[in-house]
């Protein structure tokens, strides 16, 4: 029998995505309560999220699994500030 999963409203930003001698400033490792394993991560593929800090949204999409304890990396149409670590984003749709 299939356990089906409720999917988290807000995450967490963790950080940039770096490698290869730079930082990703439009890519950034998100963390959800509740979500602790890959095979739960999977549930939040593709969703739409938006980090919101009053003034400005920008949107973003959850694109693939980071590793095997349930954090993804989710790629924003534009490069998010260093005052978006540790803030939350939405999942909207």
């Amino acid at each position: 029998m299939q356990t089906i999963f409720h999917i988290p409203k807000v995450g967490y930003i963790i950080g940039f995505r770096r490698g290869g001698g730079r930082v990703y400033q439009d890519e950034v490792l998100l963390r959800f309560p509740g979500i602790d394993d890959y095979k739960r991560a999977h549930i939040l593929l593709h969703k739409i999220v938006v980090w919101d800090n009053g003034s400005t949204k920008i949107y973003g999409v959850i694109e693939r699994v980071h590793g095997k304890k349930g954090t993804v990396i989710a790629h924003f149409r534009k490069p998010l500030p260093g005052q978006a670590i540790s803030t939350s984003v939405y999942v909207i749709r």
